[in-house]
């Protein structure tokens, strides 16, 4: 019997892969490799624009229920978050990161206890130096937590940063999202852990 795996891809417009005039995003681009290298999948895509971790956390498992739960299939999580956390608004950040940081956690121990494997990818850097390195502190908040929680973490941000590609799209476009080029770039960064991850 062939192997019916389920898998919900979790967070904000970075996961629903806006921006991507191909309109497959990274979630979409790790899915078809998989199924090109024989693991084919069922994958929702569950990203809403704007969403802070705490929004996130606030849909994500009645969203998920209803997609994983019911069957003999084998369902999995993959979640990223944080970017809208860190955005400034009327001089404060939207999500403090001590609330980002339980949200993620709450996320993590409520997915341990429905019996869902996790994936957590970290947020991605956008074309505000500023704002870059507060997604590089909440990055490193949530390597942590993921490490509490033995749940696998791929950091991105300082990758993306440094890179051409990414850089050149974020910025042709509207300063946070990519093109194809980009959300390429983003799938390649994460593929390695997914393959790993999915065979673990």
């Amino acid at each position: 019997m062939s192997r019916d795996l389920r898998i919900c891809f979790v967070g904000d417009s970075f996961v629903a892969g806006v921006g991507d005039p191909e309109h497959l995003g990274w979630a979409g681009r790790l899915a078809r490799s998989s199924a090109h290298g024989g693991t084919p999948l069922t994958g929702y895509v569950l990203g809403v624009r704007r969403q802070t971790t705490a929004e996130v956390a606030g849909r994500w498992a009645a969203e998920c229920r209803v997609r994983l739960e019911g069957g003999a299939w084998e369902s999995r999580v993959v979640l990223s978050t944080g970017v809208n956390d860190t955005t400034e608004e009327d001089g404060a950040l939207r999500l403090a990161p001590q609330r980002s940081v339980a949200a993620l956690g709450g996320m993590l121990a409520d997915a341990a206890g429905a019996g869902w494997p996790v994936l957590v990818v970290g947020p991605p850097a956008v074309a505000d130096d500023a704002q870059n390195q507060r997604i590089a502190v909440l990055d490193d908040h949530f390597a942590r937590v993921c490490a509490e929680h033995g749940v696998p973490y791929v950091p991105v941000a300082a990758v993306l940063a440094a890179d051409p590609v990414w850089t050149a799209e974020v910025a042709a476009g509207d300063g946070a999202h990519p093109g194809a080029a980009g959300y390429a770039l983003l799938a390649d960064l994460v593929r390695p852990h997914w393959q790993r991850w999915l065979a673990g």
